[in-house]
C-alpha cells in the first residue's frame, strides 16, 4: 500500500471515529452518509477484484481484499453496537438496516467465484507464516460459504443469509425490548434485600414497588428475598421473556440454519459450525459436554443433598429444590455452614473503586496505563480510555456499563475497530448492566466483579491483538472455542485476597476483612457441581437444537428433556428460557465453548499460580505467548508456547473434585 492510500485511509477512519461516535443533532444523517461513503468504496474495490488482475500476487490480490475487509469492518462494527446500545430509537433502526447492507455485501464477496480462483492461484512460494495461514484460512471460508457450489445454489445461499441476519436481529430485539416486572404490595416483600436495594425501590404513586427482570433487579432479589411465592413469580417473568415473539423466530432461525448446512454439503448446522472450531466435530461437542457432567456428577448430588435439607427446614414436606429456590437457599447454606453472608462483601465492591481496581491490576501484569478521553459518544454515561504502553497508544476502549431503557440486557464486549499495524488501532466496547451511574449506589455483587473482570478479558485480548497487518488474524480472531479462555482466565483474579485487598474498601476506606476473603473462597465451590452441570446443560440446549433436522422436535419438549437429563431442578410449567437465550444466534451449537476454554483456564492458572499471580514476568509471557499473536496461529499452539506442553483436562477434573480452592 503507498503513502497516499495509507493517509486517506488513516484520514477516513479519523472522520469515522470523530464523526460516527460524536453524538450530535445530525448523529443519524452523519453514520448514514459515513456507512455510504464506505460501503460505495467498498462495491467499487470489490468489482475491481472481481475484475481480476493477469499477475495473480499477494500485492494485487491477498493485499485489496485486506483492504476491502477492513473498510467493511468500520461501520459494520458500530451497526452492530448501535442496534444494542443507542438510545435513539431511529438510530437503531438505521443501525440495524446497515447492518443487514454490510452482511448483504460480505455474503457477497465471500460466494464470489472469481476472486476465489485468484486467491487460489497466488504463488506462496517464499511467503511468511501469516501470509499463508491467512491465504489457507481465506480460502477455506470461502469454501465453507459455498463458493464451490454451481450458481443456482450460490444465489440460494446468498438469500437464505440474508434472511439469517434480519432473523437473528428479530430474535435479539425481542429479547432487549421484553422487559417484565412484578408489583410487590409493600416494602415487607422485600425482607431480606439489601439495605441499599430497598432504598432503590421505593412504593409509586399508588403503593406498589415494581422489581423488574433486568439483572440489578432480578439476581439480587432471586438471591435474598424471602418470599418464595415472590421469587417464583419474578423466576416466571424472567423465563417468560421473548415468548410468544420468538416461539416463530427461533422455528425459522433454526430451518434456515438447516437448510443452510445442507446446501453446503453437511448434515446438520453443527458439523458446519464446529468444523473449524478446536473441536472439531459435534460428536466430539457431545462427549465433552457428558465427559464434564461425568466429572461433575458426585459433587454436584452432594450439593443438591444439602440444598434439599436446608429447604426441608423451612419447607418440611419439600420432594426437590426449585429452579426459582436455588440462588436464595444456596445463600442460606453459605450463611449458616460456612458463615458467609455475601451481602457482607456488597459494601466493598463499589462498581467505581472497582473499575480503577481492575485498571490497577492490568497495569500491574502488563506494564500499560489508562488515559481517560474526554468525547462525547452514543450515551452521556459512557467513559472513554486509551490504553497506553511504553510504546505509545495500544487502543481505546469504551465503557457503557449501568442498564438504560432498550439497552442490551447482559453483558458484553464488543469490537468497534480491528486493528491493522501501521493503519489502525483496535477499539472496543464493553456493555453492562451494573449497578451505578445516575440511579442506584453502584454497589456490586461478587458474582458481577467476576462479570467485570471476565468481560474485560475479552476486551484486553482484542485491544492486545489488534497490532497484526491482515485484519482477519487481528484481534479475537482466533478459534471459537478459545475465544473465551482469556475471560475466564481473567476472573481468577478477582478471587484472591493479594488483589481484593488493594480495591475492595467500603464508603470509610476500610478495606475488604481478610476473614471475609477466607469466607466467600471457602464458599466458592459450594454448588460448583451444580453450576458445572447447568452450563453443560446450556451447551446440550445449543447442540441438539443445531444437531438434526429443525423440523423433528419441538424446542420446548426438547429443552424439557434436557433439564431432567442435565439438572436436578424441574421444569417450571409456562416458562421459555429458549426463548430469551440469545447465544442461539451468536453461539449456535457451540455453548460448549465456556466450559471447553474452562479446562484450558485451569492449567494456564496454574502457571500463575505457582510463579505468583502479580508476577509480571509470567503476565507478559502470556501476553506475547497467547493474547497479542490473535489469530496468526492455532490455538493449541499458542497455549503450547505458554506452557511448553499440550494442555491437560487433568487440571480441570483435579480442580472440580478437590475441596480446596
Amino acid at each position: 500500500m503507498n503513502s497516499i492510500r495509507i493517509v486517506a485511509v488513516v484520514l477516513a477512519l479519523w472522520l469515522v471515529l470523530g464523526g460516527t461516535l460524536r453524538a450530535t443533532s445530525g448523529e443519524v444523517v452523519k453514520f448514514n452518509a459515513s456507512c455510504e461513503a464506505d460501503f460505495q468504496r467498498a462495491q467499487e474495490m470489490f468489482k475491481k477484484l472481481e475484475a481480476g488482475n493477469e499477475k495473480r500476487s499477494i500485492e494485487s490480490i491477498l493485499t485489496p481484499l485486506n483492504e476491502l475487509w477492513i473498510i467493511l469492518d468500520r461501520n459494520s462494527n458500530l451497526a452492530s453496537l448501535y442496534q444494542f446500545v443507542h438510545p435513539d430509537p431511529e438510530m437503531r433502526e438505521t443501525a440495524a438496516e446497515w447492518e443487514q447492507k454490510y452482511s448483504k455485501l460480505e455474503t457477497e464477496i465471500a460466494l464470489s467465484r472469481p476472486i476465489y480462483e485468484a486467491v487460489s492461484m497466488i504463488d506462496l512460494s517464499g511467503a511468511d507464516e501469516k501470509i499463508s495461514r491467512f491465504t489457507e484460512h481465506t480460502l477455506r471460508d470461502f469454501r465453507r460459504t459455498g463458493v464451490d457450489k454451481d450458481e443456482e445454489t450460490r444465489e440460494k445461499i446468498k438469500n437464505l443469509q440474508e434472511e439469517l441476519v434480519i432473523i437473528g436481529q428479530n430474535f435479539e430485539k425481542n429479547i432487549r425490548e421484553d422487559v417484565r416486572y412484578i408489583e410487590l404490595e409493600s416494602s415487607d416483600e422485600l425482607a431480606g434485600l439489601p439495605e441499599d436495594y430497598i432504598k432503590e425501590h421505593q412504593p409509586d404513586e399508588g403503593g406498589k414497588i415494581h422489581i423488574s427482570t433486568d439483572y440489578p433487579d432480578y439476581y439480587p432479589f432471586m438471591t435474598y428475598a424471602h418470599s418464595d411465592t415472590r421469587r417464583l413469580e419474578l423466576y416466571r417473568e424472567y423465563r417468560r421473556r421473548g415468548y410468544p415473539a420468538n416461539e416463530q423466530v427461533l422455528q425459522d432461525l433454526l430451518y434456515k440454519r438447516y437448510q443452510l448446512a445442507k446446501m453446503l454439503g453437511y448434515e446438520n448446522y453443527a458439523e458446519y459450525v464446529t468444523e473449524d472450531k478446536m473441536i472439531k466435530t459435534p460428536a466430539a461437542a457431545k462427549e465433552f459436554i457428558n465427559k464434564v457432567t461425568s466429572v461433575a456428577n458426585e459433587r454436584a448430588a452432594r450439593d443438591y443433598d444439602e440444598l434439599l435439607r436446608r429447604l426441608r427446614k423451612d419447607f418440611p414436606e419439600a420432594s426437590g429444590v426449585g429452579d426459582w429456590q436455588k440462588l436464595y437457599v444456596s445463600e442460606l447454606v453459605k450463611n449458616e455452614i460456612y458463615d458467609f453472608d455475601s451481602k457482607e462483601t456488597r459494601s466493598y465492591f463499589a462498581y467505581e473503586r472497582v473499575r480503577e481496581g481492575l485498571f490497577d491490576l492490568t497495569s500491574a501484569l502488563y506494564g500499560v496505563s489508562f488515559e481517560k478521553v474526554d468525547t462525547a459518544v452514543w450515551h452521556p454515561s459512557v467513559e472513554i480510555y486509551d490504553l497506553l504502553d511504553q510504546d505509545g497508544v495500544i487502543g481505546r476502549f469504551y465503557l457503557d456499563m449501568h442498564p438504560r431503557k432498550d439497552k442490551f440486557k447482559h453483558a458484553m464486549m464488543s469490537q468497534v475497530v480491528t486493528g491493522v499495524s501501521g493503519l489502525q488501532k483496535p477499539e472496543a466496547a464493553l456493555v453492562c448492566n451494573f449497578p451505578g451511574g445516575d440511579e442506584g449506589s453502584g454497589l456490586m455483587e461478587h458474582d458481577q466483579v467476576l462479570t467485570f473482570f471476565h468481560e474485560f478479558g475479552h476486551l484486553l485480548h482484542h485491544l492486545f491483538a489488534g497490532d497484526q497487518p491482515w485484519i482477519k488474524q487481528s484481534g479475537i480472531s482466533t478459534e471459537w472455542d478459545f475465544v473465551e479462555t482469556p475471560s475466564i482466565l481473567y476472573e481468577e483474579w478477582a478471587w484472591h485476597r493479594e488483589v481484593l485487598k488493594k480495591f475492595a474498601r467500603n464508603d470509610a476506606g476500610e478495606a475488604i476483612p481478610d476473614e471475609l476473603i477466607s469466607k466467600m473462597n471457602r464458599t466458592r465451590k459450594f454448588g460448583l457441581g451444580l453450576n458445572v452441570k447447568q452450563q453443560m446443560f446450556y451447551a446440550a440446549i445449543s447442540l441438539n437444537f443445531y444437531n438434526r433436522d429443525s423440523e423433528t422436535f419441538e424446542p420446548l419438549e426438547m429443552v424439557k428433556e434436557l433439564q431432567q437429563n442435565y439438572t436436578p431442578y424441574a421444569y417450571v410449567p409456562d416458562t421459555y428460557m429458549h426463548l430469551a437465550f440469545g447465544h442461539l444466534v451468536d453461539y449456535s451449537a457451540i455453548y460448549y465453548t465456556y466450559m471447553w476454554s474452562e479446562v484450558i483456564v485451569k492449567d494456564l492458572f496454574h502457571v500463575f499460580e505457582k510463579e505468583g499471580l502479580l508476577n509480571q514476568k509470567i503476565a507478559m509471557k502470556y501476553r506475547h505467548s497467547i493474547l497479542n499473536p490473535g489469530g496468526s496461529r492455532d490455538a493449541s499452539q499458542l497455549v503450547e508456547d505458554f506452557l511448553g506442553r499440550p494442555y491437560s483436562f487433568e487440571a480441570f477434573r483435579n480442580w472440580l473434585n478437590s475441596e480446596d480452592i
